[in-house]
């Protein structure tokens, strides 16, 4: 059963960086896409970015050009790099694995694997 454990989450000044990593326990690392969401107070979970098994990347709208996922296979480890973060960036971050190799399914109902979630919060 693979175990999925997040860090580098942390407070930040609007229009600053931070880069979150999940590390991925177990096998087939680099058969799987994975992805990030993050779910703010009182919102739904909402999908942030997901990186398919050969590094095709997909990212929801509200992030682009501002946010980068990437992953090391060697190390089992998927990152989000985030700049220019923006007070709306404020949410629990959740690092997931899908249940295949491509991005685009990297979707709430299929991700087979979701990590314990580390806070962002940006300040205004």
């Amino acid at each position: 059963q693979v175990q999925l454990v997040e860090s580098g989450g942390g407070l930040v000044q609007a229009g600053g960086s931070l880069r979150l990593s999940c590390a991925a326990s177990g096998r087939s690392f680099n058969n799987y896409a994975m992805g990030w969401f993050r779910q703010a107070p009182g919102k739904e979970r909402e999908f942030v970015a997901a990186i398919s098994a050969n590094a095709y990347t997909v990212y929801t709208d509200s992030v682009k050009g501002r946010f980068t996922i990437s992953r090391d296979n060697s190390k089992n480890t998927v990152y989000l790099q985030m700049t220019s973060l923006k007070p709306e960036d404020t949410a629990v971050y959740y690092c997931a694995r899908g249940a295949t190799s491509q991005a685009s399914q990297v979707t709430d109902n299929r991700v087979n694997a979701w990590g314990q979630g580390t806070q962002v919060t940006v300040s205004s």
